[in-house]
């Protein structure tokens, strides 16, 4: 048996005769014409994808905004902390300038001018009043009452 004779089974050889029935005409059929209505959505709306374009419309919108507050936000808080570290430049030069004036005035020369410029007098020698283990006490040194100084009011109990 050959390629060209052999026959499988249920598949038709090739034709070989005319057709016996003649094929059918095709023809267009007029429709109905279609009355649309002016209340109908346009297509583009009914079109099953439209809410999910329309959902990332929104969302692309809604991170532009999102976006646009963060930054001015960080801007803001950015122009704030400029502001606190001028301040903090200027605080730390006060304090260094206030440290040097201590620094200055801390010599014993000015504490003496600054005394006298109060209208202080210098003390006299120190006395001690020592209390020994068994009541009794005392005296250690000489005491003395500081000159007046000219002008001054009287102190009281100076008997004057």
């Amino acid at each position: 048996m050959t390629r060209a004779t052999a026959r499988v089974p249920g598949v038709a050889g090739p034709r070989t005769g005319a057709r016996t029935t003649p094929r059918p005409d095709l023809r267009l059929v007029p429709g109905i014409p279609s009355v649309r209505s002016r209340r109908r959505a346009p297509r583009a709306l009914r079109s099953p994808r439209a809410p999910f374009v329309l959902l990332v419309v929104a969302m692309l919108v809604g991170t532009t905004l999102g976006l646009l507050i963060l930054n001015t936000a960080i801007a803001v808080d950015s122009l704030q902390a400029t502001e606190l570290r001028a301040d903090n430049a200027a605080r730390a030069q006060e304090v260094q300038r206030l440290e040097q004036q201590v620094v200055s005035g801390g010599t014993p020369a000015e504490i003496a001018a600054a005394a006298v410029a109060a209208g202080l007098v210098p003390a006299g020698p120190a006395a001690y009043l020592v209390i020994d283990p068994d009541g009794g006490s005392v005296l250690r040194g000489s005491p003395a009452p500081a000159p007046a100084l000219e002008g001054a009011p009287a102190a009281p109990g100076d008997g004057n």
